[in-house]
């Protein structure tokens, strides 16, 4: 007899191949419940035990394409990356790491302070010739662009180009290479986006993915705060420690007096809130890590 039961379409997630933002990116989706087994340097592809999820690694710039191209159903890359390709997919989620500016940048010793400085023709060197070439144009300039692929803070005292256009995080390697930034194009972030065209099945596997990760992101600005505290105080203490709703309050057996207070902060207020909790005889204060938080 035909087995007629339907197999369980995998969401294919593309992934950076290297670098940080790949790492943090596995890691993201490991803490958000997908069960990968581990991967080296020539992992291609890899399936969580159970089939239903699929990483692709390649290279970050490549990433939109494989979603158009129906390769890939989501992926995480940077927002400059989509800006560039003017890729037709959507963007279905901010991350809050990878983020660096866009900027225009020149020599030190140029007398030039803004874009609109800058000579009518000019040489500019970048790896994104589409937004350099637009962001110029629009400033009344013609710039002839040299497309490069790396280094490109070092075409200008090489004599290859008269300005340059890169992305940067610090503004460090730019400065090392006696470079000044005179404008900024666009910020970006690692960012999540999707192809057009997901079918209910996997726009639902997409959504309840969005929704670990969300979790996963804001449980990282949070502590969990166990103590032991006096019962006559805890009308003071719910006036500093208002948690997640209410600080959760559980007697102790064979304890009239004390309670057991458990309740999620804000990491920033973890050390103000444990003085104030030893200060109203707070004892046993135990602060654990928060792996997710689903409101």
């Amino acid at each position: 007899m035909t087995n007629t039961k339907s197999l369980d379409t995998p969401l294919k997630i593309a992934i950076p191949n290297k670098g940080r933002m790949s790492e943090k990116i596995y890691s993201l989706l490991s803490n958000a419940g997908l069960n990968f087994p581990s991967k080296d340097e020539r992992t291609l592809q890899v399936s969580t035990k159970d089939g239903k999820h699929k990483l692709i690694f390649v290279r970050t710039a490549d990433i939109p394409r494989f979603l158009e191209a129906g390769v890939a159903d989501i992926g995480f890359t940077g927002f400059d990356i989509i800006t560039e390709l003017k890729a037709d997919i959507e963007k279905i989620m901010d991350l809050d790491f990878g983020n660096c500016d866009m900027v225009v940048a020149v020599k030190e010793e140029d007398p030039y302070n803004s874009t609109k400085d800058l000579p009518q023709n000019i040489n500019v060197a970048t790896s994104f010739p589409n937004i350099a070439k637009e962001y110029l144009e629009k400033a009344g300039k013609s710039p002839k662009i040299i497309e490069v692929t790396g280094a490109t803070e070092i075409t200008p005292r090489l004599g290859l180009s008269d300005v340059v256009v890169d992305i940067t995080s610090s503004g460090s390697t730019l400065k090392s290479n006696k470079l000044k930034i005179i404008d900024k194009i666009l910020s970006s972030s690692a960012v999540v986006v999707a192809r057009k065209g997901l079918n209910a099945e996997l726009q639902k596997k997409v959504e309840t993915l969005l929704v670990a990760l969300k979790s996963v992101l804001e449980a990282r600005e949070k502590k969990y705060l166990m103590a032991n505290v006096p019962k006559e105080k805890l009308d003071d203490i719910r006036k500093f420690l208002p948690g997640f709703t209410a600080p959760t309050v559980m007697s102790m057996m064979g304890d009239d007096k004390n309670v057991v207070i458990h309740v999620v902060v804000d990491s920033d207020k973890v050390f103000d809130s444990v003085e104030k909790l030893k200060s109203l005889g707070g004892q046993g204060i135990l602060i654990m890590t928060v792996d997710q938080m689903v409101r």
